[in-house]
Formats: structure tokens, sequence, C-alpha cells
């Protein structure tokens, strides 16, 4: 047996840390708001659980969530659980939160193995959902609709994820590693309208095509209206004629160079992803999440658990097969 002896912490925060992390601002907000004396986390966890309706309107209010009409109350009734309802009355659209800056700072950056790196600000995020949004609402896609992807971490797709919740829709998506079997298994149940893609991805130093994989889905897949192929490996427009319904990305975004965003506004429990079980036992489950609910989570999680502000710069390796928590 090994004992270690004169332990040593690895990291303790530093009394400025403190005094300027999000939650000790959130628990002066929230001592001074409901009159508490939380003077640290053990204190708030307690005070969350015991005061649930009051812990969630404060996150509502601290995280700034944007919304056109405020809720009638934080939640219908917490002996039903699950399947009560949260925030009940209150319309908002999920999109409209994530893109509710317009300035000069950068919103993505991206690394692929190409050692290529692009960049996006939030000015011209705002201009590149609108054209796209506008696009997929002049094809006919409206509210309850699902829009899906079979895609790498691309800017593309979060900007193909903004425009398609902007307008209502329902988002689920697989990454661009999965045979077209197991894209099947999952998209196949609910029934996309479009489905965005690309020609195909890097891994190792190694190029993969999956162009044809991409073709497989989409003639398995009926409801498929429209399918929108992004550029990652080629040089210049990859060949997509033997995809059905297949437009490549920059064809079919709008030209119009800045069309405005207008944002559906919707119930807190809008269905905004369809996210998929691993399907070890049967085909994979679709879990439906509710645009308020992810919103409001990553809200708490981000900036009380992780400390996130916007100066700050997070970094995240994995596919959009999986959620990454």
């Amino acid at each position: 047996m090994l004992i270690i002896s004169n332990k040593k912490k690895l990291w303790e925060p530093s009394a400025e840390w403190i005094k300027n992390a999000e939650i000790t601002k959130f628990i002066e907000y929230v001592n001074k708001k409901y009159g508490q004396e939380i003077k640290g986390g053990k204190d708030l966890y307690r005070w969350s659980v015991e005061k649930i309706e009051d812990f969630w309107a404060a996150m509502w209010a601290f995280g700034g969530i944007v919304a056109s009409k405020i809720y009638d109350r934080v939640v219908e009734d917490l002996n039903i659980f699950p399947g009560t309802k949260w925030f009940p009355g209150a319309k908002l659209n999920f999109a409209e939160n994530l893109l509710k800056y317009k300035d000069d700072q950068l919103a993505f950056v991206f690394q692929g193995e190409t050692k290529v790196s692009k960049q996006i600000t939030y000015a011209e995020l705002n201009k590149v959902v609108a054209r796209l949004a506008k696009s997929l609402k002049e094809m006919g896609v409206k509210v309850g609709d699902r829009v899906v992807s079979y895609i790498p971490n691309l800017i593309e797709t979060p900007i193909a994820m903004l425009a398609a919740t902007t307008i209502g829709a329902t988002w689920a998506s697989c990454g661009a590693e999965l045979q077209p079997n197991a894209v099947i298994d999952r998209f196949g149940q609910i029934e996309p309208k479009v489905l965005f893609t690309v020609d195909g991805y890097f891994y190792r130093d190694k190029e993969f095509n999956i162009t044809e994989n991409a073709k497989t889905v989409v003639e398995a897949i009926p409801s498929i209206e429209k399918v929108v192929v992004a550029t990652y490996i080629t040089d210049g427009k990859p060949e997509i004629s033997h995809i059905p319904n297949a437009v490549h990305w920059d064809d079919f975004i709008s030209k119009e160079e800045d069309p405005g965003l207008e944002f559906e506004q919707l119930p807190f429990d809008h269905p905004l992803y369809v996210m998929f079980s691993s399907g070890t036992t049967g085909k994979p489950k679709c879990m439906v999440q509710g645009a308020g609910g992810v919103l409001i989570n990553h809200l708490k999680e981000l900036i009380l658990s992780t400390d996130v502000k916007r100066s700050d710069v997070i970094n995240y390796i994995t596919a959009p097969s999986w959620m990454m928590v």
C-alpha cells in the first residue's frame, strides 16, 4: 500500500479570483433579492434544493435570458416528477439568446487537422445565420420540422443549428464518422426535412470522403427534401450530383448580405434537440430536449459551475454524435 504524506493542494483560488467569480456575484444577487445569508457553495446548494422555484427564477434573471414574454410562474407542480411544466407562459427563442451579441468579438474558432484555422465574429455569425435561416424558410421549413446534420464539428455545423432553431425547427446531429446504417437508425425515426452534410473529413492525417454515405442515408429516408453539402476536404466544389436533392452550401445560402433575423417566439418546452441513446439495446432511443431547459441549464453550468466569462475561450474536442458534459 502506498501512503502519501504531506499532501498539497493542486490549486487554490486567490481572494481576487473568488471576488470576481460569477458564483460569488450570483450569491450576492440571491442574498439581496431573497434576503438570504448564503456564504458559499454548500449554503447555495442547500438553498437551491430547499427553494427550487426561487433558485431557477434567480438563474433566469442572473443569466439574462432573452424572452418576448415572461413566464407566468416558475413551475406548475413540483410533486409531478417527471412531467411537470417549467416556466409556463414564457415565449423565447434559443438561437436569439445565443446571438444577442452582434459585435466584433470572436464567436467561433475552428482548427482542423488540415492545419487551417477559421474564425467568425458575432457580427459575422448573426449575418450568416440570417442568410441561412432565410433560405430554410423560403424552402418551406417551419416550426416543428426536423433539420439534421451528418457532419463534423465545422463552423458550418453550429451555423446550421442556429439557423434552424431561429425559425423554430428541431435539430438533431450525427458525426461524420458514423456509418450510414447508424445514421439511418437515428434520423429515420424523426423524418427530417433537411440534411446538412459535408464532402468528408480528416482523421489522423487521412482523408475520408462521405458523399457515398450521405447518398445512402438520403435514399433511405424519403422525408429529406434538401441536402445541403458543405466543403471541407475538396479544393473547389465537390461532386454531389449522385446525392438526391443535393445542393452546395454556397448555392443554397441566401445571397442577400444582411437579411436580418426574425426569431420565432416559442414556449419554454418547445423541442430544440433530438438526442439519441447509444443503440446498445436495439435502435437508438430518441430523447427530446426542450429549448428553455437546455438554455437555462447551460447558463447554470457555464456561469456558476465553470465561471465562464465573455472573454474566455472554451475548447470542445468531440464529435456531434455525442453530448459533451
